[in-house]
């Protein structure tokens, strides 16, 4: 499925779909996200949504795409560009695989990081056959140089080779095939704007509600043949973090805990007995969280601390702390940025089951500063 050398593809890439039968080409429903079991690899791949009509949630980006793709199918060319941004786990690479899929086109798979040098990326645009969609997964950590020579590829389908170096250097101008680019990024604002303003349509993921989750529950239990309650579908949803990954990851695990107990329903007291043994609390925090909020609270009186001395008491790296468990803290208001450090909130001291102190009250007054390097 996956080619790593000259063989049969190229470096950092994966072709599946719409295409002619050959090395590095197989089916869309056989594409998976690399997992530790082959079980889980299947179902990952079983559970993705193949075309618009079935993915549930991001109504306002789902009905535009519909729209501009509905458009291309009946100009018959090649969608525009398409930009998807937003946080990890909401379906971007999914709906890559769906533009692909409602295109009737062959799928190619790359990322930003695979991408160092602008003849890693000649060697993908030069390979790709009319209409084909070339997904770049985290493309805003693609090198400079190849990200320059995708503009002159997303506008004129257009790249220009050198051959030699120094004088006697010669830029041989390579023609493309009209191609769609589906780029993906977690950091939208680090794409510059020459990149972003190249690609025709742009939509930002948001997170889940919970009763979007349950539908998302609710067609993946029927593809794993689940019975759950309403209650348990709620449960699960209620500790999913806004994020269907994370909802089908829930699910699979509330599966097996049921399954070893011999339970052929899951109710809410099933779904919550199971998830309390994985760690997963009423609010989604898990034992990072937790950590993060027990140690601010018990060691430092609900702050403020700097990030680096908070990742030191609970035994973490400071990049960890910083993007695993703080923006999710940070959203759901139990954890605040402050130019002094970080504090938590009221809603922490509640969620601990801790009276708040005073003097944290105080401290929880501090302004905030999203963009704070404190240390």
């Amino acid at each position: 499925m996956a080619t790593t050398d000259g063989a049969g593809g190229l470096p950092g890439q994966i072709s599946i779909g719409g295409g002619p039968a050959g090395p590095g080409r197989v089916k869309a429903a056989d594409l998976a996200v690399p997992a530790p079991e082959p079980e889980d690899r299947e179902l990952d791949a079983a559970l993705r949504p193949k075309n618009l009509d079935d993915f549930v949630g991001q109504e306002r980006v789902r009905k535009q795409l519909s729209l501009v793709l509905a458009a291309s199918k009946i100009r018959g060319r090649s969608a525009d560009h398409v930009l998807m941004s937003g946080p990890p786990g909401l379906g971007k690479t999914t709906l890559a695989m769906i533009v692909a899929a409602e295109m009737n086109a062959p799928l190619r798979i790359s990322s930003g990081p695979a991408i160092q040098h602008a003849g890693d990326l000649a060697a993908i645009l030069s390979s790709l056959s009319e209409g084909e969609v070339l997904f770049l997964d985290e493309i805003h950590r693609m090198s400079r140089p190849a990200e320059e020579m995708l503009y002159m590829a997303m506008e004129d389908f257009r790249v220009d080779i050198i051959v030699g170096k120094g004088a006697g250097a010669t830029a041989i101008p390579l023609e493309l095939p009209p191609f769609t680019l589906v780029g993906a990024t977690t950091r939208a604002g680090l794409l510059p704007g020459p990149l972003r303003d190249r690609f025709g349509f742009t939509g930002h993921l948001e997170f889940y509600s919970v009763g979007e989750l349950e539908l998302v529950l609710r067609r993946s239990a029927g593809m794993l043949d689940l019975k759950l309650t309403s209650a348990g579908f709620a449960e699960i949803a209620g500790r999913s973090r806004g994020t269907p990954r994370i909802a089908n990851r829930l699910l699979r695990r509330v599966r097996d805990w049921a399954l070893v107990h011999g339970i052929e329903t899951i109710d809410a007291r099933t779904a919550s007995a199971a998830l309390d043994m994985y760690e997963v609390d009423v609010r989604g925090l898990d034992r990072l969280d937790r950590s993060v909020l027990e140690a601010l609270v018990n060691k430092f009186n609900g702050g403020p601390v700097g990030l680096s001395t908070l990742a030191i008491a609970v035994g973490e790296e400071s990049e960890t702390v910083e993007t695993v468990a703080e923006p999710f803290l940070v959203r759901e208001g139990l954890l605040g940025r402050t130019p002094r450090g970080r504090i938590a909130l009221p809603a922490a001291w509640e969620h601990l089951g801790l009276k708040m102190p005073r003097n944290a009250v105080a401290a929880a007054m501090l302004p905030f500063d999203e963009d704070d390097d404190e240390q």
